[in-house]
């Protein structure tokens, strides 16, 4: 892709992209676009890009590139994810002896941080079926603090030294001998002394991290997911200030809070995002309606009720807030169904729908409750990652429900059919930034019946993010939308024609429906050669 490869932080270029695939409804057969004032002003084909050369200040021959929307990741923990991205990431070690060298290895590259902080074990995939135990952290790391959370960051490993700094952390619901994760309070409270204790530079670098590795991918909104039990204030307005004052993706943020008033004063646009109705499956802290098969007679943890849901929908819509809730279990799903439809029997249904409140993860679904989704005007918060990583008669579902309840996990064709807005994400750094793997993982859904159409998924990640936030104007590449798009080099584009499961492919042109890249598994994923946010360049891949 050939052009001044210069990013331009300052002023709106307009600027002319031509010699490529274009992907807008305003056109399928596009080639062309014109951007100006942060804005798509034009889209069109080729023969008509040349009205167009002599009025902008610049001109990117795509080359052949395919120009999409650019991507909307909308569930991410952005310092997290930067801490992933520049410390401890055990996501990738196969064994309690892989992940031991990691943390060693880590503790002994870097003897002058205070605290050290990893994340991604995950003992349910190693041999030993065990994490470490509390003693041998202490071993592996000298004594010095560590915190270190399962894949699910809903249960955390750490050592003596860590406990030492929280005190009354052994009284805490949650708490643990040394060779179980802490859950629950105890949880909370030792992550809430980890990240006091990073230092605000370690904290700035990390968040800087993971928008720059963000823009890599084509990512060019973050919904942040922050909270009093999830990260600290301090960590919050600092990401939204360093989003309004550097290029890069855009960060919305959402904050966990039932006090409104507080989630309004730290400049969130919803007291929402993780706000626990539940835990996590893999942690058996979800809410089941029946217990877990690996766990008899334990059903997990119910942190709100209906009432206090639906107290809070009624205080969120009345602010002209979005509320939202953290909500897996079928049991905890139930409560947020239950709450919102008290509340829309306050407040009037019309009033509820409008506000378009959210629920995150909404893994175990039913019938019932997908119908209640699409009557409340709910959007589902969903990570399909989770079922790529978890899912399968084999994976951790299986083991924690059994193979029959797991096969009803992450229902999206079902949630689509019945009407419920979509919105996906990652989680991150639950599973990673990956916004085409993202894509992949809904329409090639280990359970068939739960595939979605390329097309669906891809409007999911883009424009679906974009309406989760109450903008129904942007996420498309049309005249008069933000122009927030990427570059892609990728393989031949293809048109999606599902029947009742999932699909064959077409690269009918006939067909009047734009192309995208061919996600089947094992094929190439595109590579991103530039990320472009309201107009200005975040991101160009170098050498291109």
């Amino acid at each position: 892709m050939s052009d001044s490869d210069t990013l331009n932080p300052g002023g709106h270029r307009t600027v002319l992209l031509r010699g490529g695939e274009v992907h807008s409804p305003a056109d399928p057969f596009a080639t062309a676009m014109v951007v100006e004032r942060g804005h798509i002003a034009w889209v069109g084909e080729e023969g008509a890009a040349d009205a167009f050369a002599a009025g902008v200040e610049e001109v990117i021959d795509l080359e052949g590139a395919l120009v999409t929307p650019a991507f909307v990741d909308a569930h991410v923990h952005t310092t997290a994810t930067g801490f992933a991205l520049t410390g401890l990431d055990l996501s990738a070690a196969a064994s309690l002896a892989e992940a031991a060298e990691l943390i060693r290895a880590h503790a002994a590259a870097r003897p002058g941080d205070r605290i050290l902080i990893g994340h991604g074990w995950d003992a349910s995939r190693w041999p030993e079926r065990r994490p470490l135990t509390r003693e041998e952290l202490d071993g592996l790391t000298g004594g010095r603090p560590l915190y270190l959370t399962r894949i699910d960051v809903h249960s955390a490993v750490v050592t003596t030294a860590l406990l030492d700094l929280v005190p009354g952390v052994r009284d805490l619901d949650g708490f643990h001998d040394g060779r179980a994760p802490l859950t629950g309070d105890a949880h909370h409270a030792v992550r809430a002394a980890a990240f006091a204790a990073v230092s605000p530079l370690q904290r700035t670098e990390a968040q800087r991290a993971a928008r720059a590795h963000a823009a890599s991918l084509g990512i060019g909104t973050l919904h942040e997911c922050g909270g009093p039990r999830i990260s600290s204030e301090d960590d919050f307005t600092g990401l939204l200030d360093l989003a309004r004052g550097e290029p890069g993706p855009r960060v919305v943020g959402y904050w966990a809070d039932l006090d409104v008033e507080r989630a309004r004063a730290l400049g969130a646009l919803g007291a929402a995002g993780d706000l626990f109705a539940d835990g996590s499956l893999g942690s058996h802290t979800a809410c089941l309606h029946e217990p877990y098969a690996d766990s008899a007679g334990h059903s997990g943890s119910a942190h709100l009720d209906a009432a206090a849901i639906a107290a809070h929908v009624v205080a969120c819509t009345e602010t002209g807030l979005q509320a939202g809730f953290h909500a897996i279990g079928d049991a905890a799903v139930t409560a947020v169904v239950d709450g919102v439809r008290a509340a829309a029997e306050k407040l009037g249904l019309a009033r509820i729908r409008a506000a378009r409140h959210r629920v995150e993860h909404a893994e175990m679904l039913t019938a019932e409750t997908v119908a209640a989704f699409a009557e409340l005007g709910l959007t589902a918060s969903v990570q399909p990652a989770f079922d790529a990583l978890w899912g399968g008669e084999d994976g951790m579902y299986a083991e924690r429900l059994g193979a029959e309840r797991a096969r009803t996990l992450n229902p999206y064709a079902a949630l689509l059919r019945a009407g419920v807005p979509l919105a996906f994400g990652s989680d991150s750094p639950v599973t990673p930034l990956d916004p085409w793997g993202t894509v992949r993982a809904a329409a090639f859904h280990r359970t068939p019946e739960h595939r979605v159409s390329v097309r669906a998924a891809f409007t999911a990640h883009t424009r679906g993010g974009w309406r989760a936030v109450g903008r129904d104007d942007a996420g498309t590449l049309v005249p008069g939308a933000p122009a927030d798009y990427a570059i892609w080099r990728t393989g031949d584009l293809v048109v999606q024609a599902p029947d009742d499961r999932v699909a064959r492919w077409s690269t009918d042109p006939r067909s009047g429906t734009p192309g995208l890249p061919d996600l089947s598994p094992g094929v190439e994923l595109p590579v991103c050669l530039r990320t472009v946010v309201h107009g200005q360049t975040v991101f160009v891949r170098p050498n291109e």
